[in-house]
């Protein structure tokens, strides 16, 4: 915290300043602040002085006035210090396409609730994405909304993509490519966790039998993110022949040129790369139910062989953790046969993002699970990316019918690990249980056989939620 003060007028400004890289940036706002207000004229008055250092050195910064109020020194300081116990923090709320305006709408309505509830504050700054992005600055993901997620402790993202427009446009400057994928790798966000948690409440929304269910399922999908399949190079669609075929049917004998393209993915891994989201893994299983499963083809793929290689060498530094592993194609399969075998479930990219979405489905759907996307942790901050595990579910758009769970949710994880407020996360999800057991439903996890159900819009669950805050 930085206390400044105006000799000039009666008002204190109590500007929080966060840590940016692990580097204090105190010194030279103070020398900033110091500056402005020698050279500023009788138009600059502190307040304006202080929103312009704000906006010029976009760090995060709470503006806190006193207005006609002196303090003196004796009382100054208990007021000012219980000022300066308040934690606060700046997101960047990117509501994108789709139903994602609906359910972002209800997460920040709950992160008020939290508000009131705790010693805290957030400064939620909202900005297009996705179509949103192309429709008012022409790319899916703006510069100026870039520069927002820059200067922000997190990012809490809705969905983007519309079927019906993306392939209006070249593929690399699609939403999912040019915004989800691109902020994914700029922040290094190596790490996706994704739970998958069936309340027993939802037991019947889940497509398998009550036996293979067993004593309920609780699962953690440990995903690498920023490297194998998805971004691996070369990675290319190019044309390797062309030949002449004449149709024998065609009695002018016209012929056509046939072009055979080929298509280039790479599947590439390096070990400080598998090291990395193996250590997520197994310190994420050591707070559960101590196990993991590494999902793996080292039968056929050679990045399968090394990822094993490496998993195995970091399951020794954990010696309290179970490690088995597991083929990708035969991990389908025990998805469906016996879920509850499973705590943690470590995969690269590909294979975690298919079968985090199968088991995702065991939920019963798809508006129940959150994610975080997670960079590496500096100090006591990790930046992280927050969203929701379903899409844009365009046909339900605008109608109050789509579920906010997995975006309330989504900024619980986002209060626990990028911000260290386990209390105020645990607070949502028991508000999200609260909701639950009252009988509330939107309609994709409503039952007509469930007496207690009752059919509900995605405004009024994000109200019951908020209230249960």
């Amino acid at each position: 915290m930085l206390l400044f003060a105006s000799l000039d007028t009666p008002v204190v400004y109590l500007i929080r300043v966060q840590k940016s890289r692990g580097k204090s940036r105190a010194q030279d706002l103070q020398r900033a602040w110091s500056g402005s207000l020698a050279h500023s004229t009788c138009s600059l008055t502190p307040a304006a002085t202080a929103l312009a250092l704000v906006k010029r050195h976009r760090l995060q910064l709470l503006l806190y006035r006193l207005p006609n109020i002196f303090f003196p020194p004796d009382r100054a300081v208990p007021i000012l210090a219980r000022h300066m116990s308040s934690q606060s923090f700046k997101i960047a709320a990117l509501a994108g396409d789709g139903i994602g305006p609906e359910v972002m709408a209800e997460a920040i309505k709950v992160l008020r609730a939290v508000e009131k509830k705790f010693d805290v504050g957030f400064t939620i700054d909202e900005a297009p994405v996705g179509w949103a992005g192309i429709d008012a600055a022409g790319k899916a993901l703006p510069d100026d909304t870039f520069e927002l997620c820059k200067g922000s402790d997190a990012i809490l993202f809705g969905s983007v993509g519309l079927p019906d427009r993306d392939p209006t446009i070249p593929k690399e400057e699609r939403p999912e490519r040019a915004a989800l994928l691109h902020i994914r790798k700029e922040f290094s966000l190596f790490a996706n966790l994704r739970p998958v948690k069936l309340p027993a409440a939802l037991a019947h929304a889940c497509p398998l039998k009550p036996e293979r269910q067993g004593d309920g399922i609780d699962m953690l999908v440990v995903r690498e993110l920023t490297g194998g399949m998805y971004f691996g190079q070369p990675k290319t669609t190019e044309v390797v022949a062309q030949k002449e075929n004449v149709n024998p049917q065609d009695k002018k004998k016209t012929r056509r040129i046939l072009r055979i393209e080929r298509a280039i993915d790479t599947m590439v891994y390096t070990e400080p790369e598998i090291e990395r989201i193996a250590h997520v893994a197994f310190k994420a299983a050591a707070l559960r139910r101590k196990k993991v499963c590494s999902i793996d083809k080292a039968n056929v793929l050679e990045n399968g062989v090394l990822w094993r290689k490496v998993v195995e060498r970091v399951a020794k530094e954990y010696p309290d953790v179970e490690v088995d592993h597991m083929f990708v194609d035969n991990g389908a399969m025990q998805l469906m046969l016996n879920p509850t075998q499973f705590d943690v479930m470590l995969c690269e990219n590909m294979f975690g993002d298919i079968l985090s979405d199968e088991a995702a489905a065991l939920a019963g759907s798809l508006g129940m699970l959150p994610s975080a996307s997670l960079g590496s942790t500096e100090g006591e901050v990790t930046f992280g990316f927050y969203e929701p595990a379903g899409g844009t579910a365009p046909d339900i758009a605008g109608k109050n019918l789509a579920n906010p769970i997995a975006q309330i949710l989504s900024s619980a994880m986002m209060l626990r690990y990028s911000f260290g407020l386990n209390d105020a996360a645990l607070a949502i999800e028991a508000a999200v249980g609260t909701a639950i057991e009252s009988g509330l439903r939107t309609g994709d996890i409503f039952s007509e056989s469930d007496p207690k159900a009752k059919r509900t819009g995605t405004s009024e669950m994000g109200d019951a939620i908020a209230g249960a805050v």
